[in-house]
């Protein structure tokens, strides 16, 4: 069937692409490709990918375009689920005989309450949905593909057997070509990112077990299974040949460099500086220093890190299998490289209190990431922490999961006897203005600045937009 992949529309300035971690309004406005969506879109000849927010597109202009095909799958997660099932109803009311299915971790890990939420949803596709949605493109009866749910004509939900992991990460098609194709690489931006940019995956699945974390929990699980080193160079290669404009490639596995892993690090560093690219990696703060010089010697530039906590317990708690003495040799250590650093930080984890938000903002000023990122212990449904928060009363049981408020902002659900949703929430703004409102950073800010008259207008527009965040956050 022609096949339309959708990101719908949603509120404005919506971080929603779907490798993004906290789907939400940012404090400056930023768009992640969404990798997950275009993936399947790869698999399906003729298909289309539209991601709504990124163009702009209107809920009217979007209807108009996804009414031309039979089949429409889109990425939802727990922040979009309502604003995606009302599109998916007014887009049935408008062609009843289109056929809508649901992809991401919000359906995979609640089948039925997610078809029970609207009748305009035909089915969703639960674990690794890539070769599902190619099957039901190719129009396979639903009875016999695996991995979808799906309601019977009699009104009740139909569970079929579980999708296979896929192991052989190569047999998977480049999601370059589909980028190229569909989306507008121009809107696709990270505040710590050059521009234009383009993210991709290495691999899928991290080893880690951190109670907080969606993806391995939900989709991707936690055995980490990679593309081979001449793969991955060779679509790196693609991407040099055929959109000379992206001037940085962004590795968005859940960790790039896991302990295990290294010495795949190493070669895909050495071939990527070969082809002579300016590259940037998620990675988890225990990289050992020989790597990270390996690392920079051969094109690093950033180093996305979750730092979560000041404060050992809670770590402990989260099972991020890191503590802050090592995290801060391996602060030490990039410095030493000339390796920039943003960090990411989250208020509200179990253990939390007064006490250790501020830990966690003074640890952060010691280590000193160039950029932060701070956000709010979210229970994603699938967790852990979900399952932690209902059992201990930190999260009303049955209770809807709003993690954004009406325009995107995200908002704190988790609280705890000694320390209030309020709290929480607002320790956010006192974390920014005690992060960025220090000579020294300014400083830094503004010798960056004046190096380019583009990153000049580019930090303009952002403080603009942060400082309407730290407003709309207080008020």
């Amino acid at each position: 069937m022609k096949t339309l992949f959708l990101q719908a529309p949603s509120f404005d300035g919506f971080d929603g692409g779907a490798g993004s971690r906290y789907q939400c309004r940012r404090e400056v406005k930023s768009f992640w490709y969404p990798t997950w969506l275009v993936q399947p879109a790869a698999l399906v000849p003729d298909s289309r990918v539209i991601d709504a927010p990124v163009e702009e597109l209107s809920v009217e202009a979007t209807l108009d375009i996804a009414a031309d095909y039979p089949l429409v799958i889109i990425h939802t997660s727990t922040p979009s689920f309502p604003t995606d099932a009302k599109f998916a109803e007014l887009l049935k009311a408008r062609r009843p005989d289109i056929v809508i299915g649901l992809i991401g971790a919000k359906v995979a890990v609640d089948p039925v309450g997610s078809l029970q939420a609207t009748t305009a949803i035909d089915f969703v596709a639960r674990e690794e949905f890539d070769y599902t949605c190619k099957e039901v493109a190719e129009g396979l009866p639903f009875s016999d593909i695996n991995g979808i749910s799906y309601r019977l004509a009699d009104g009740s939900i139909q569970h079929n057997p579980a999708r296979a992991t896929i192991e052989n990460m190569d047999d998977l098609p480049f999601v370059a070509p589909i980028y190229k194709r569909d989306l507008k690489i121009e809107g696709y931006f990270i505040g710590y990112l050059k521009h234009p940019y383009v993210s991709i995956y290495t691999g899928r699945g991290c080893r880690s077990k951190c109670t907080f974390c969606l993806w391995p929990q939900t989709v991707g699980g936690h055995r980490y299974r990679v593309r081979s080193v001449a793969n991955v160079l060779a679509e790196t290669q693609w991407i040099k040949d055929n959109m000379p404009e992206v001037r940085e490639l962004m590795f968005d596995d859940d960790t790039f460099t896991d302990s295990a892993n290294m010495e795949r690090v190493h070669e895909i560093a050495r071939g990527l500086h070969a082809q002579g690219w300016t590259w940037s990696c998620n990675a988890k703060a225990n990289v050992p220093y020989e790597s990270l010089k390996i690392m920079r010697e051969n094109g690093l530039r950033v180093l996305l890190v979750g730092y979560e906590s000041g404060d050992d317990q809670i770590l402990h708690n989260i099972k991020k299998g890191l503590r802050t003495d090592i995290a801060r040799t391996f602060a030490e250590n990039c410095r030493k490289l000339g390796i920039r650093v943003h960090g990411t930080f989250i208020l509200g984890l179990p253990g939390e209190t007064k006490e250790t938000i501020a830990k966690t903002i003074e640890y952060a000023k010691e280590i000193n990431p160039f950029t932060i990122q701070v956000s709010l212990a979210a229970p994603y449904p699938g967790t852990t922490m979900y399952k932690q928060a209902i059992e201990n009363g930190w999260l009303e049981a049955n209770k809807a999961i709003n993690l954004v408020d009406d325009k995107g902002v995200q908002i704190a659900q988790i609280s705890y006897p000694h320390l209030s949703t309020e709290e929480i929430f607002h320790g956010v703004e006192t974390f920014y203005r005690s992060f960025y409102f220090r000579p020294s950073k300014i400083w830094e800010i503004v010798k960056e600045m004046a190096g380019s008259w583009e990153m000049t207008k580019r930090r303009l527009r952002e403080g603009v937009e942060f400082f309407r965040f730290l407003h709309a956050h207080e008020a």
